[in-house]
């Protein structure tokens, strides 16, 4: 009597759950893209220079007759090609974790974590330090194109090497792909280590903003260079969307539903390498936006990564945006490394998230 009497009201209680969370997800959506406005709006206004926000607002809509000189040179040159590699890099980052724990079916999945960061960061360093001696012919080739394409190779050795070792009879151990990530993450930082000790000093100043991260160096042409690698992972979202919803039922289910796994595998490993590439080629490591980010959106909109990935891209923006311009008043006149930044605020949160995945207890 009691499984007849509950049965009609399931078809009621579940199309207006799903109704609440796509509502949910639809608001979520919006109060994210105001939110990168908004950080936006705040990011060209913070800084050493001064710039009157009715000026500004005049210089983005008008001729910028307002602007001295000097306040034009700062906003065109420095402060908005800073804020838009922000928020590629912070959009990027937040994606690729997404991406990641969908495909591993694990929502602790991260590029920074599992080794894919640490394999772009050991061949942007080779990069610096080989690209004035025994690869100055292919870097002259390259152009602005050689410190990104060569994070990108490193970024997808990684990322290959790790899928290949934690996946066995098409099942993809979590415990030993971070296993794996651990051993890759050092050797790619004893390596890292043998190019430090090869560097001179010049060389070994540029390394020292891969370890720590900064878009100081932000200009147009680095933007344009890492563009088409930023590109292919966010123009991926539609295509993988739906793939990664049928993939949490397992790989099997899902090729039952219609799902390419292999093709699915395929367009996620190489553009969350190729993005990971990017990112670190221009603001060097910055960890725990893939894993906080998407995890806590998780958290408030649901599982649907047809909802939550352009979400996540719009809140790894906007929150990379605010901890840059952080960056620049905490210790001002100095700035801070947003590297140190993310990790200060991102550590806890995991340890949060951990503890709450095991019930509260380790």
């Amino acid at each position: 009597m009691s499984l007849s009497g509950s049965a009609p009201h399931a078809p009621r209680l579940a199309p207006r759950r799903a109704g609440d969370r796509r509502r949910t997800a639809r608001v979520v959506i919006a109060g994210s893209a105001l939110l990168l406005v908004a950080a936006a709006l705040a990011a060209v206004l913070t800084g050493p220079s001064n710039i009157a926000a009715a000026s500004l607002f005049a210089a983005l809509v008008g001729d910028g007759s307002g602007l001295s000189a000097r306040d034009a040179i700062v906003l065109h040159d420095v402060r908005l090609p800073r804020l838009v590699l922000g928020a590629l890099v912070g959009a990027v980052l937040a994606v690729s974790g997404a991406m990641m724990q969908g495909l591993f079916r694990n929502p602790l999945a991260d590029p920074g974590l599992v080794g894919v960061t640490a394999g772009a960061t050991v061949a942007a360093v080779a990069a610096i330090v080989l690209g004035e001696g025994a690869l100055a012919g292919l870097a002259a080739l390259a152009g602005l194109y050689f410190l990104p394409a060569g994070a990108f190779v490193g970024a997808l050795g990684a990322m290959i090497l790790l899928y290949a070792i934690a996946t066995r009879g098409g099942r993809t151990s979590i415990a030993t792909l971070l296993l794996a990530g651990l051993a890759v993450t050092a050797a790619a930082n004893a390596v890292t280590g043998l190019m430090i000790f090869a560097a001179d000093d010049q060389q070994l100043r540029d390394v020292t903003f891969w370890t720590l991260g900064s878009l100081g160096g932000a200009t147009w042409g680095r933007i344009s260079a890492v563009l088409p690698f930023i590109a292919l992972l966010l123009a991926a979202i539609p295509l993988v969307a739906r793939g990664l919803d049928a993939l949490v039922l397992g790989e099997a289910e899902a090729v039952h539903l219609g799902t390419d796994v292999e093709r699915l595998k395929r367009i996620v490993i190489v553009g969350v390498a190729a993005a990971c590439g990017a990112a670190v080629a221009v603001a060097g490591s910055i960890g725990f936006v893939g894993i906080v980010v998407p995890h806590l959106l998780r958290l408030v909109m649901g599982p649907s990564n047809r909802q939550l990935l352009p979400a996540t891209a719009l809140c790894g923006a906007a929150l990379l945006v605010v901890a840059d311009a952080l960056c620049r008043i905490l210790v001002a006149p100095a700035e801070l490394p947003i590297g140190i930044l993310t990790a200060l605020i991102g550590a806890p949160v995991f340890v949060v998230l951990l503890l709450r995945r095991h019930g509260g207890g380790l």
